[in-house]
């Protein structure tokens, strides 16, 4: 007799689970991720979104952000992955983990993209970093530290974990651990792009 509860028990537990993942079928454009797994606890859908400070398509989605933050208030965590290219410099990746640990990622990740695209600067440069820095309330440690690289190695675990995720554009969006999607799944139209990202995360917490 007791052993037949704790099966029945034991069911009662596995079918939801089991449930979950045979729901976990999203809509939308997009690929999976070859040797990652589906991850969502029923509460959270994690995003993380690779992409470069030099990436005019990563610039324009950075307006789309609110939008999908504000469709889903509190059930999806954004997790940014500054990557960069070829001759791209590494600095304002580090510069953005900096402006993290002081609680201005957000702000200096504006910033960046502000000097870049529309004033036009060299933000590989440390002492262009260090003004647009200074700009947004970050003191003098801050240029200290960019100069000293405190923040290469995590500049260098994004890209490896970019290249674990065989990221080949940016921005692409790794959803709930194993879905990916990129600008090119809606022909590089930024808006259509956006609503793809709505669709997929929206499919996800139905389940």
């Amino acid at each position: 007799m007791i052993k037949r509860v704790l099966l029945l028990v034991t069911l009662s537990v596995l079918i939801p689970l089991a449930a979950l993942a045979a729901n976990a079928a999203p809509k939308g454009k997009f690929t999976r991720v070859a040797g990652q797994e589906f991850k969502y606890d029923g509460k959270t859908v994690e995003i993380l979104e690779f992409m470069s400070f030099y990436c005019d398509h990563c610039y324009e989605f950075e307006k789309s952000i609110p939008a999908i933050k504000g469709n889903f208030p509190k059930k999806v965590n954004f997790k940014i992955m500054p990557i960069h290219w070829g001759q791209g410099s590494p600095k304002p990746a580090e510069a953005y983990f900096l402006a993290v640990d002081a609680g201005r990622g957000e702000e200096m990740k504006k910033a960046i993209f502000r000097a870049h695209f529309v004033e036009k600067r060299d933000i590989g440069s440390v002492e262009v970093l260090d003004s647009i820095a200074a700009k947004i309330g970050l003191g003098f440690d801050f240029g200290r530290k960019l100069r000293s690289g405190v923040k290469s190695k995590e500049v260098d675990a994004a890209l490896r974990l970019a290249e674990v995720y065989g990221i080949e554009e940016t921005p692409t969006l790794v959803i709930a651990g194993n879905i990916a999607t990129t600008p090119h799944a809606t022909d590089h139209d930024m808006d259509a792009f956006k609503e793809n990202v709505l669709t997929i995360i929206r499919s996800i917490l139905k389940g």
